[in-house]
């Protein structure tokens, strides 16, 4: 697989440990489809790569110098040129929930196999939301917790969707794959990557874990 156009993937990979860039390369350029253009050592370092290097995938690390994971995230996503994919030893809500409102499109711990961690990068480069499964139900309670900042938003922002599309919103704000959206609303796999494709567009997201956002911030699932 490569990227659009048939160019290679092109990473920057950030974490102020060495030893971890180094292992993060090894294992991304053993694939052939996959080009590790840089490396930073903290946030910071990392803004000025990408905007030189114009990476499509960026790993990140939350805890670092200078300047922490998730604001770097914050400020890359904020430009638009390259996605993020956080990588983390800490097993912690807040970092899981700061990073998907930095504007995150995957997370994972750094203890994922090689193989699970070449797949992420492909899947964020498709433009696809990953989140690891054991991290997901953490996610979903940290969003239920909070308070909303945006009450009222809901009508507003799904005044363009259709009633099904509602439905298969709420299904896939509730961490439902798509065969089990399809499952729970007796229609087929390829109907509801269509009605997902769609409520993106409609409603101006990147991706699910965005859907999932906006999803709880606005009301439409309940506490």
């Amino acid at each position: 697989m490569t990227n659009s156009g048939g160019a290679p993937i092109r990473v920057l990979v950030v974490d102020d440990q060495a030893l971890i860039r180094s292992g993060f390369r090894l294992i991304l350029e053993a694939e052939d489809d996959i080009v590790v253009v840089g490396e930073a050592g903290d946030g910071e370092v990392a803004i000025e790569e990408a905007a030189r290097l114009r990476p499509d995938v960026v790993l990140m690390d939350v805890r670092m110098p200078r300047l922490d994971g998730v604001e770097a995230t914050r400020r890359l996503t904020a430009v638009g040129h390259s996605r993020v994919l956080i990588l983390t030893t800490f097993d912690l809500d807040e970092y899981l929930f700061e990073a998907v409102r930095a504007g995150a499109s995957g997370f994972l711990l750094k203890d994922v196999p090689p193989d699970d961690l070449v797949a992420a990068v492909r899947a964020v480069a498709r433009g696809e939301a990953l989140i690891e499964p054991r991290m997901t139900r953490r996610l979903l309670s940290e969003f239920a917790r909070q308070p909303r900042t945006v009450a009222g938003r809901a009508p507003d922002a799904l005044a363009d969707l259709t009633p099904r599309e509602v439905e298969v919103f709420a299904a896939l704000a509730r961490g439902l794959s798509n065969a089990e959206i399809g499952a729970s609303l007796y229609i087929s796999e390829t109907t509801v990557k269509s009605h997902v494709g769609h409520i993106l567009m409609k409603l101006n997201l990147r991706d699910r874990i965005q859907a999932v956002v906006l999803a709880y911030e606005s009301g439409l699932l309940p506490k």
